[in-house]
């Protein structure tokens, strides 16, 4: 498998790389992300747990049992890569 497919693997599912892209504005709350994306929220949990285990993000616990969602080193690492995104989608160069 190449680099690049590996990657992929990990935040080429849909929503990965917005869920990834919120919080690098700092941590969020499951009800938060679900309302701020627009993301059903079957497939929100399913997205936090995929990108939990790749290691890309992690779960703070809250009061009322309750729990926040927060980038880990390796997800930060995905700035770059999702701001050039965005600005190719944008029709930037």
């Amino acid at each position: 498998m190449s680099d690049l497919a590996a990657a992929l693997d990990v935040v080429g599912a849909r929503w990965a790389l917005l869920v990834v892209e919120r919080l690098l504005d700092g941590p969020q709350r499951y009800g938060d992300l679900q309302r701020d994306l627009g993301v059903p929220t079957n497939m929100l949990a399913t997205r936090l747990r995929e990108l939990e285990a790749a290691d890309v993000l992690s779960r703070l616990p809250l009061r009322h049992n309750t729990r926040a969602y927060a980038l880990t080193g390796r997800g930060i690492a995905l700035r770059e890569a999702i701001v050039a995104l965005g600005r190719w989608g944008a029709g930037e160069s």
